[in-house]
C-alpha cells in the first residue's frame, strides 16, 4: 500500500478523501490537521514512507503555505489544495516545484487528487528523453519532469537521441527542440517515425517561435504535440500528462484487441501475427520449431454436467497452467476449448516430452468448483516446422489432433 501525507484541517475534506479511498487497494492517507502535527509526523517517518504529500495551502497555524514549502524542502512530491483561486495564488503556485494545485470545489476535485497520485506512481517507471543543444533548456525541462517523478535522460542533438532510443527501449516520451546543430527537431522526428520500433513513442516538439507553420510541420511528420516557448510550467505539465494518458489508452486498446476476454491469454489474432514472425526467423533452421494444437477433452460434457460457470472456471484455470508451464513460448486461446502452442528452438521429440509432462500434470490436477471438484484431460496434435506456411502447419497439427481424439483422447499425436 502506498501511503501519502494528507495535511488538511477540514474534517469534511478528509472525510470525502477517505471515503474515496475505501475501495482503494493502492493508496492510503495519513492525516495531519495542522502544521505542528505534520512536522511531528514527518519527523518520525522515514523519507520513503510517503509517496507524496497533499497539502492545504491555508492552515490555521500556517496561513501562507508554509507546509507546502516544508514538504517541498523534504523532497516530497506535493499536490496543493486551495479553497479559492485568484491570480496571485495561481502565480504563487506556478512558481513552486509542485505537482499541481487543485481548487476544493466538488467531489471531482478529490477524485482528481487520487488520479494525480496514481499518475505519480506510474511516472516512476516511465523514461523521458529531452533533446536540446542548450544545457540551460535541458536543465529547466528536466526539473519540470522530475517534479512529476519521471525518469529523465538527456541528449544534446538528434544523433545522440537516436542512439539513446536504440539503447533504451523503455523511453516512452521524447521532447525535442527545433533548433539544433546537424539535425533539427523535425528531421529527428522523421528519422524516428521511419523506424516502426518507435511507433508507440510520444513526441512533443518545442520551439521559441511558430513561424511558417512549424507546429503543423512537427505534427505532420509524426510528433504528437507541440509547444511554443515561453510556455507556463502548468501548460507543460498538462501536455505531458495528457500525452502519457493517451499513450496508455492506446496500449489498453491494443492489449484488448490481442487478448482473450475470458482467460487473459493472447488470442488467435495475436498468435497468428507472432507465429508468422517466429516461423520467418526459423526458415533457415528447419526442424527446431514445433506447433501444437491442444483441445480439452469432453468439454461439452463439463458444461452440461456442471454448468457454464464451471466450464469458464476450467478454461481460466487451464489457461493459467498453460501460461505457467510454457511462459517462454508463444501460446493463445484459439477459441472454445482449443489452444495453440508454438515452441521455437525445440525439435519435435523435445516438444513431445515437454507437452507429455504437462499432460500428465493436468491429468492429476484437481479443479475445485464452488460445490464440487473435477479433473480434466486434453488431446494434442503436433507438427514440426519445415519451411511451410503457418496455415499449412496448422492444418497438419489439426489433423493430428483429430487422430488423437479418435484414438481415445488424453494423448498426443505427432505422426500421420
Amino acid at each position: 500500500m502506498n501511503k501519502f501525507l494528507l495535511v488538511e484541517d477540514s474534517a469534511l475534506v478528509v472525510k470525502v478523501i477517505n471515503h474515496l479511498l475505501k475501495t482503494s487497494t493502492d493508496l492510503a492517507a495519513e492525516v495531519a490537521t495542522s502544521k505542528k502535527q505534520a512536522i511531528e509526523m514527518l519527523r518520525t517517518a522515514k523519507r520513503s514512507e510517503y509517496v507524496a504529500a497533499v497539502v492545504d495551502l491555508h492552515l490555521p497555524d500556517a496561513p501562507d503555505g508554509e507546509v507546502v514549502d516544508l514538504t517541498l524542502k523534504l523532497g516530497l512530491p506535493t499536490i496543493v489544495l486551495t479553497g479559492s483561486l485568484n491570480e496571485h495564488t495561481r502565480d504563487q503556485m506556478i512558481d513552486k516545484p509542485i505537482v499541481d494545485y487543485i481548487v476544493k470545489e466538488s467531489r471531482f476535485s478529490y477524485e482528481y487528487v487520487l488520479k494525480l497520485l496514481r499518475r505519480l506512481l506510474k511516472n516512476k517507471e516511465i523514461d523521458v528523453l529531452v533533446v536540446d543543444d542548450s544545457v540551460t533548456s535541458r536543465t529547466y525541462l528536466k526539473q519540470l519532469l522530475n517534479n512529476q517523478q519521471l525518469r529523465v535522460h538527456e541528449a544534446s542533438d538528434g544523433t545522440e537521441a537516436i542512439a539513446l532510443l536504440q539503447q533504451d527501449p523503455n523511453i516512452q516520451l521524447l521532447i525535442t527542440d527545433y533548433h539544433m546543430p546537424n539535425m533539427n527537431g523535425i528531421e529527428l522526428v522523421k528519422n524516428i517515425r521511419q523506424n516502426t520500433t518507435f511507433d508507440d513513442l510520444v513526441i512533443i516538439g518545442i520551439s521559441s517561435h511558430d513561424t511558417n507553420g512549424l507546429s503543423a510541420q512537427f505534427i505532420k511528420n509524426g510528433a504528437n504535440d507541440f509547444l511554443t516557448k515561453p510556455f507556463s510550467n502548468e501548460e507543460f505539465q498538462c501536455r505531458v500528462i495528457h500525452n502519457l494518458e493517451a499513450l496508455e489508452n492506446i496500449r489498453k486498446i491494443k492489449q484488448a484487441a490481442h487478448t482473450d476476454y475470458l482467460t487473459n491469454l493472447p488470442n488467435r489474432r495475436y498468435f497468428q501475427s507472432k507465429a508468422n514472425e517466429i516461423l520467418d526467423q526459423h526458415k533457415s533452421k528447419p526442424g527446431i520449431c514445433t506447433l501444437a494444437i491442444i483441445d480439452i477433452d469432453h468439454f461439452k460434457r463439463i458444461n452440461d454436467q456442471y454448468g457454464h460457470d464451471a466450464g469458464d472456471q476450467v478454461l481460466i484455470e487451464f489457461s493459467d497452467l498453460i501460461a505457467q508451464g510454457f511462459q517462454r513460448f508463444t501460446f493463445a486461446r484459439a477459441g472454445g476449448e482449443e489452444f495453440y502452442l508454438l515452441l521455437p528452438g525445440l525439435k519435435t521429440a523435445q516438444a513431445i516430452k515437454l507437452i507429455e509432462n504437462f499432460r500428465e500434470m493436468i491429468e492429476d490436477h484437481l479443479i475445485l468448483l464452488e460445490q464440487d471438484s473435477l479433473t480434466i484431460t486434453f488431446s494434442a496434435g503436433l507438427a514440426g516446422f519445415n519451411g511451410e506456411s503457418l496455415p499449412e502447419l496448422m492444418r497438419v497439427a489439426d489433423a493430428r489432433l483429430y487422430s488423437a481424439k479418435n484414438s481415445g483422447r488424453n494423448q498426443l499425436c505427432w505422426e500421420d
